[in-house]
């Protein structure tokens, strides 16, 4: 049966006049005659005894209004949970970041998010961004914060829309003892580290600092591989290596047995927050970009 018909029936029902119903609906009275009649033919059976001062259910009449108000009850129900979401009293973002964001940016972002929006259910995972990108593709999160090298091919597929946030600077990281670890804002060139062991961290950092020393004209050694940004500053402030890190990363971890300088030549990391083209049209999801947008522009 037609749902309109059904719910202008109900409404017939209610003030037990076709005259009633319709000026109730805001239509004409032969239109609203018109759906009844339509609904009987459905029904296969009167719903209502025309009498001189209005309408009278029959037997199927009643029957029929019952349900009628199930589902105008139901319809309610959906356009208030419907509006919710709207207005963010309710809803689920689920966001993917790598970890050195994951313990800077996010957190303050989902603070900010819960100040202005405290129904918005915000769920976050710990992702390189090529993962991001695979749990983006799969819809298994709403949104990936990730980053690209400066100059490098942006990763992620075309139909997804990248908003920029900021840049994160990278930090050439010495031991205090380094003979280059004096206290300065003057750039330090990547050629003065030449003779010193690397440690280098995931494998698109990796690439991008082997690339960045032979710029700088010298194949960088190497020694330790690891992502995890406190491991990195502990071998470093051993003495055991010299790395580069990314700002957000001595941000959310400082080891006070490292120096860091500016790195001459380096390019910063750009970093976005990436999501399915249609994503923008939900407010969760629409939300949670701006909060993370506004943090980061914050930081600077």
């Amino acid at each position: 049966m037609d749902v309109q018909r059904l719910l202008i029936f109900r409404e017939i029902a209610r003030t037990r006049s076709i005259g009633g119903a319709a000026r109730a609906l805001g239509w004409t009275q032969p239109a609203v005659s018109q759906h009844l009649r339509h609904l009987e033919r459905q029904a296969g059976t009167a719903l209502v005894l025309r009498r001189p001062r209005g309408v009278q259910l029959t037997e199927a009449g009643q029957a029929l209004l019952r349900h009628a108000d199930a589902i105008a009850a139901r319809m309610q129900a959906a356009t208030e949970e419907l509006e919710a979401f709207v207005h963010l009293r309710a809803g689920t973002v689920r966001l993917a970041a790598f970890p050195s964001a994951g313990a800077t940016v996010v957190p303050a972002a989902m603070s900010l998010l819960a100040e202005r929006h405290p129904h918005l259910d915000v769920r976050l995972r710990e992702a390189e961004p090529p993962q991001a990108l695979d749990l983006l593709a799969a819809g298994d999160v709403d949104v990936a914060l990730t980053f690209d090298h400066a100059g490098e091919r942006p990763v992620g597929a075309e139909e997804m829309v990248r908003v920029p946030i900021g840049e994160d600077p990278l930090r050439l990281v010495l031991p205090r003892s380094h003979p280059c670890a004096q206290p300065s804002d003057v750039p330090l060139p990547l050629g003065e580290l030449a003779q010193d062991k690397w440690t280098g961290g995931c494998e698109r950092c990796t690439d991008h600092l082997r690339q960045a020393c032979e710029a700088a004209g010298f194949t960088p050694d190497i020694r330790h591989g690891t992502d995890d940004y406190v491991l990195t500053q502990a071998l470093i402030a051993r003495g055991l290596a010299v790395g580069l890190l990314p700002q957000l990363a001595l941000d959310a971890a400082r080891d006070p047995g490292v120096a860091v300088r500016p790195a001459a030549g380096v390019r910063p990391r750009v970093l976005y927050l990436v999501h399915h083209r249609e994503a923008d049209q939900i407010p969760a999801v629409r939300s949670a970009v701006q909060a993370v947008a506004d943090i980061a522009t914050a930081r600077g």
